[in-house]
């Protein structure tokens, strides 16, 4: 029987600090292999009631099913390029329209600054001079890094596609692997965080892939109202954005404030912060309580911290990949006793309150209850 050894604080202390170094290290230097393979296991927890479905009801074998739940994600993965694709298509061909306006907003501009800055025109060309220089000479720089992230994801979806395959076509295996690795005492606790993991993270990315959907929609409605060029486009990569908490919505505001600012003018460009301000707090007040749920909501400033470390080592994916592998390590923490305290430290501060859940009625027939 196995004794359990009490070592003194700062040899602990020294042992988690050595352990996450190393974590850091290895997930920066096996980033191509890791960060598809995580992204395939979230998928993989999305389309597993598909795939029991395919094979309980409908007596498809293991393959088959496999390969019907990947042809149904690479067409919506290839629909979404394509729709992407051709919208950045049209934006290309309005884009000596965009150079001439943006040329002539940066003409007003100018004398705004001159007469109120005292700063004549040829100071401000020499600035510009510089700044354009600046940006030539870097222009090698910017053709090979976007080169690079054309083939990093290409390289990303093709092995998210070949992990999604094999965990959907061996999880039995590697879930009885997971259960069975520990000793029998606990096996009975990991089997119960398992599911849990496995039903709450379904939960979550099902009403992550439901608020893309209305926070795209809302945005393509404002801005359309706003008569804003490309607002379905500018819906669409809101809606994707946003699933990066705070840093996404502002990094949508800008490009949409940019294309509203070269088509309309500076009134307009109020009008679409104005706009994403709104739709920003819809989202956090409304959608996010009642459709996606705070069972794994983590705090301001863990999730900021999850989205610079994870830029910094996955890049992009791992601005996206950060939130829900912190919901996953939130949840495990939780359920161990010697590691709650750290579960509670990842989530919001608990308010102590009687007030019932929150109702949204839709219709007569359909009602919105505030979840967990």
């Amino acid at each position: 029987m196995l004794q359990r050894i009490n070592l003194p604080f700062l040899l602990k202390l020294a042992l988690v600090l050595v352990s996450i170094i190393c974590i850091g290290y290895l997930a920066d230097v096996g980033k191509i292999i890791l960060a598809p393979l995580f992204f395939a296991l979230l998928i993989s927890l999305l389309f597993l009631p598909f795939a029991n479905f395919l094979e309980r009801k409908l007596k498809f074998n293991r393959s088959l099913s496999t390969m019907v739940s990947v042809l149904i994600m690479i067409s919506f993965l290839g629909g979404l390029i394509y729709f992407f694709g051709a919208q950045f298509s049209d934006l290309s061909d309005d884009w000596p329209k965009l150079q001439k306006q943006v040329i002539q907003s940066f003409g007003q501009l100018q004398t705004y600054v001159s007469h109120n800055f005292n700063i004549n025109f040829n100071k401000q060309l020499k600035y510009l001079n510089e700044a354009g220089d600046k940006l030539i000479s870097s222009s090698t720089i910017i053709l090979g890094t976007t080169l690079a992230v054309f083939s990093s994801s290409m390289a990303f979806f093709v092995f998210s596609v070949i992990f999604f395959i094999f965990i959907l076509n061996y999880r039995r295996v590697l879930y009885g692997f997971i259960t069975n690795v520990f000793q029998d005492e606990h096996r009975s606790k990991v089997e119960d965080i398992t599911k849990e993991v496995q039903k709450i993270i379904k939960k979550y990315i099902t009403g992550l892939f439901i608020e893309i959907f209305i926070v795209a929609a809302m945005t393509s409605l404002v801005l359309t109202v706003l008569d804003v060029k490309y607002a379905l486009l500018l819906g669409v990569l809101t809606g994707i954005l946003n699933v990066i908490p705070y840093v996404g919505i502002f990094i949508a505001a800008i490009f949409a404030s940019f294309i509203s600012f070269a088509m309309g003018g500076s009134s307009k460009f109020l009008f679409v912060i104005m706009g994403y301000i709104g739709v920003h707090l819809i989202d956090s007040n409304i959608i996010l309580p009642f459709v996606v749920g705070s069972k794994v909501k983590i705090n301001a400033l863990f999730s900021f911290i999850i989205i610079l470390i994870g830029e910094s080592l996955w890049g992009i994916s791992g601005m996206f990949l950060g939130i829900p592998f912190l919901a996953i390590l939130k949840i495990i923490l939780e359920r161990i006793d010697t590691l709650k305290p750290w579960g509670e430290l990842l989530g919001d501060e608990e308010v102590v309150t009687t007030r019932p859940k929150r109702r949204l009625k839709i219709s007569k027939k359909i009602t919105l209850e505030e979840k967990d």
